[in-house]
């Protein structure tokens, strides 16, 4: 049994194929508006052209093949604006541009009563070229052949019919002066066009091919990015997105930070009598609540540790007021809780309080575990801190704790207490060998 060798952009995931067609709609109904302005060309120089036909006063082809072509470019973007055009309806577009613009340089002839050879001169031909280039901008290669064949198999069509209208005059000549001064046909000059039209489809096209495979990545890398902003905090993501190199572990950085992790005071007992559905229902609405206060004020959330958020400040994007933005996002954070519990509590639903604790200092923020799996963390004993600090707030019967250390920091990077806080004497906490001065932030 054979199997079919997948190419790298057939192997990509559905959703970044849906992004690309998504790309490609978009670029149709763009190629639509641009047909309608050369529509709009063509009509006015139509409309201000000398008119010497005078023996095809009763029927002039141009203004119906105009306006058949309006309503079909019309019609074209209608759908594109509605649905994703198939391949086929883009093929009969190509064919349809091609065959307007033929058709009106055909009728050069009869408009300027003329030998046929009159419209090969025609500079109209040039517009063959804006038709190629509307194809270019899909980024799909087929499309720009197809224009380009089409127009190719066009022009020779118009150059044969020159040849052989007349079988006992071809028009035929060798002499390039005669050629132009006189409406004799030139094959060479023909076959140059020809081989023009040609020449410029296939650079095209090569160049559309290799711009497919970057857009392809560049959607491919713009949706992982994304991706990663779900799993990563937004500093981190772009930190991965835009290394220069592959990231390996062992690298890290030092900044002073600071540390503010939150915990679910009683979640661990209340979830042994809940329904699973509950208790994740509980965490995913409390995380949901709690997250955009700390990104508002510029913290990046650094790890869930099952009921516990443990946020950073400074330390993924240094900044100089670090410890003032974990003050203030502290208290947005005690706000918070308080309306969430509330109308928790009032819909007859789990509502835990919420503990927080705060401290600042010297991190390393960096990568670590192995080529196979790393995780960008901070280590440091401001970390180990913050983590006993939150458990140092049931001894005390408080909500949110930081130490005077940090909440003096905040204040001269400009911190404002919305109420003076309490300050405690040195306190003996777990873990710790010294006493430690801390601030209560929210009893």
């Amino acid at each position: 049994m054979r199997f079919k060798r997948m190419t790298a952009v057939e192997m990509l995931p559905a959703r970044v194929h849906a992004a690309i067609r998504a790309q490609e709609d978009q670029t149709e109904r763009l190629i639509g508006w641009i047909q309608l302005a050369v529509l709009a060309t063509f009509a006015v120089l139509y409309a201000v052209s000398p008119k010497t036909d005078g023996a095809h006063d009763t029927f002039r082809p141009v203004p119906w093949v105009l306006g058949l072509y309006f309503l079909f470019t019309g019609l074209r973007l209608v759908l594109a604006h509605r649905i994703s055009l198939p391949g086929w309806f883009l093929v009969l577009s190509i064919a349809i541009d091609m065959g307007l613009l033929f058709g009106l340089i055909w009728s050069f002839h009869l408009q300027y009563e003329q030998p046929a050879s009159f419209y090969l001169k025609a500079p109209t031909l040039l517009y063959v070229f804006i038709f190629i280039a509307l194809r270019a901008l899909r980024f799909e290669a087929r499309f720009v052949l197809t224009a380009g064949l089409v127009a190719s198999a066009g022009w020779l069509a118009l150059v044969v019919y020159v040849v052989t209208i007349d079988p006992t005059d071809t028009m035929i000549t060798r002499n390039y002066v005669e050629y132009l001064t006189d409406n004799a046909v030139l094959l060479g000059a023909e076959f140059d066009k020809i081989l023009s039209i040609l020449v410029v489809t296939a650079i095209l096209a090569v160049a559309i091919r290799r711009g497919r495979l970057l857009l392809v990545r560049s959607v491919a890398e713009g949706l992982a990015a994304r991706e990663l902003s779900r799993f990563f905090a937004p500093e981190v993501a772009r930190r991965i997105a835009a290394a220069d190199r592959p990231i390996g572990a062992g690298a890290g950085e030092a900044h002073d930070a600071a540390i503010l992790n939150l915990d679910l005071r009683g979640f661990t007992k209340l979830a042994e009598t809940l329904p699973p559905d509950a208790v994740m229902e509980t965490l995913g609405d409390y995380q949901a609540r709690m997250l955009p206060a700390i990104q508002r004020h510029g913290g990046s959330v650094d790890k869930f540790l099952g009921d516990g958020i443990m946020a950073t400040f400074g330390a993924a994007a240094p900044s100089a007021t670090y410890a003032a933005d974990a003050l203030r996002a502290m208290d947005a954070l005690m706000e918070e809780a308080d309306r969430w519990t509330a109308e928790r509590a009032s819909a007859g639903r789990p509502a835990p309080a919420v503990n927080g604790a705060l401290s600042t200092g010297r991190v390393v923020f960096g990568a670590v575990g192995d080529s196979s799996r790393l995780e960008y963390t901070v280590i440091g004993a401001a970390v180990n801190l913050a983590a006993k600090l939150e458990k140092h707030n049931k001894r005390l019967g408080v909500r949110a704790l930081a130490t005077a250390s940090a909440y003096d920091l905040a204040r001269a990077q400009g911190y404002a207490p919305p109420v003076p806080p309490r300050r405690l004497p040195a306190q003996a906490v777990d873990g710790l060998g010294e006493p430690l001065d801390l601030v209560v932030l929210t009893g």
